[in-house]
């Protein structure tokens, strides 16, 4: 599958069609195999609001902005109650609503944006992680007050979707943020003007998604305009934090409140056999770690640099670039020096293990790969994931 062919996998779109045949009540879970989760939130077989994605805080802010000016987010006075369940952003529009402080066409905008965004994301892992799905009706939301065609939304995802691939943005999350590395290069190729605006705005501390509505444009147009200096090295695109709410302690202390994360290492795979890479998911994903397939050895390098594996099994032979081509030009990059990067080999030879540490390779693995040989170099190269404790969970309060 290509990039400008992207879209939701087959079972994906029948499972929203179905929820849609059946009037189904309640929500739609989908998780994808690098840790990330959506969920979405169907009423009489229509969507009704959608949570989850990377940036679940920074995404509500963006929609309070865009939607209802006239709140300052910042100012709110929430409770760890109020952001502890997963669809604390609708929950909250509801008491705005239900107080006369929004209007429902402000929701109802919030709630489409909300969903086109999440469906875009989804689309988007969908390439380079399994995405598996599953239905609960332990929430139903009960008056919801938009109702969106999944149907209709899925196909808006599809086309946005063409055009952003189009434009040669495939590689590039409008989660990351963009930075100025090479200032002075920039400097020669602008006016003054244009300069003082890239120093102010290119700092790191954005998304593309915040920038285009600070700069109060599409995202689209905004990233095709930095593609150019992405490509030349003078800004690069890079993963920041969510911007999470404060809220309120039982003492009235203020606390930040942030979103459930994943903390499991995410373990990439780039071999250009389709059954390598299924062996390789079913066995690291089995054990509670993330993971991401590459079976296009051209598109390695920049997905592996816009998601930053924690570790990376590397097939030796495959068309266009080997893996020693590959891995040498890794560690050329400052953010895999440390990186191990574990060879795959069809052959036990004494020069494949040479020229593997040549390039700089960590260690290396013969095929066919078994659950035991795997998972014991992952061990012997990673530490344990530590535990982390959501703190919205510990405790609970009202919304004032």
């Amino acid at each position: 599958m290509t990039h400008s062919e992207l879209i939701l996998s087959n079972n994906l779109v029948n499972e929203f069609k179905t929820c849609t045949q059946l009037q189904y009540n309640g929500k739609l879970n989908i998780k994808s195999s690098k840790g990330s989760q959506w969920i979405f939130y169907y009423r009489l077989g229509r969507i009704v609001w959608a949570t989850g994605g990377t940036h679940p805080f920074r995404r509500w802010r963006r929609q309070m902005a865009q939607n209802c000016p006239q709140i300052d987010v910042d100012k709110l006075q929430l409770r760890l109650q109020d952001v502890a369940i997963d669809y604390w952003d609708y929950r909250i529009l509801e008491i705005f609503h239900k107080k006369q402080k929004i209007q429902r066409e402000q929701i109802q905008s919030i709630a489409e944006n909300t969903i086109a965004e999440l469906l875009f994301d989804l689309a988007m892992q969908g390439n380079f992680a399994s995405i598996n799905c599953s239905r609960s009706q332990e929430v139903i939301l009960e008056a919801p007050i938009s109702f969106t065609s999944a149907e209709m939304s899925v196909k808006h995802m599809q086309d946005s979707w063409k055009v952003w691939s189009a434009a040669g943005l495939a590689n590039f999350s409008p989660d990351l943020a963009p930075v100025l590395r090479r200032p002075e290069q920039l400097q020669q190729m602008v006016s003054p003007s244009v300069y003082k605006n890239f120093v102010n705005l290119i700092n790191g501390k954005l998304t593309l998604r915040d920038l285009a509505v600070k700069m109060k444009q599409s995202v689209l147009p905004l990233t095709r305009s930095l593609l150019p200096y992405i490509l030349k090295g003078i800004i690069e695109l890079v993963e920041i934090p969510d911007m999470p709410l404060v809220v309120m302690e039982g003492n009235n202390n203020p606390i930040t409140a942030q979103p459930k994360k994943s903390i499991a290492p995410l373990i990439a795979c780039v071999d250009d056999s389709p059954q390598v890479c299924k062996m390789l998911e079913d066995i690291i994903t089995s054990n509670g770690l993330r993971f991401i397939k590459i079976q296009d050895a051209v598109q390695a390098l920049p997905i592996l640099i816009q998601n930053k594996p924690d570790l990376i099994f590397l097939d030796l032979i495959m068309p266009v670039a080997s893996g020693y081509e590959i891995c040498t030009q890794l560690r050329r990059i400052s953010a895999f020096a440390n990186t191990p990067v574990i060879i795959l080999t069809g052959s036990d030879g004494l020069l494949d293990r040479v020229r593997a540490k040549v390039v700089g390779s960590t260690d290396f693995i013969t095929k066919p790969v078994v659950p035991d040989k795997v998972m014991s170099i992952i061990r012997k190269y990673l530490p344990a994931p530590s535990v982390s404790i959501d703190k919205s969970q510990a405790n609970a309060g009202v919304y004032k």
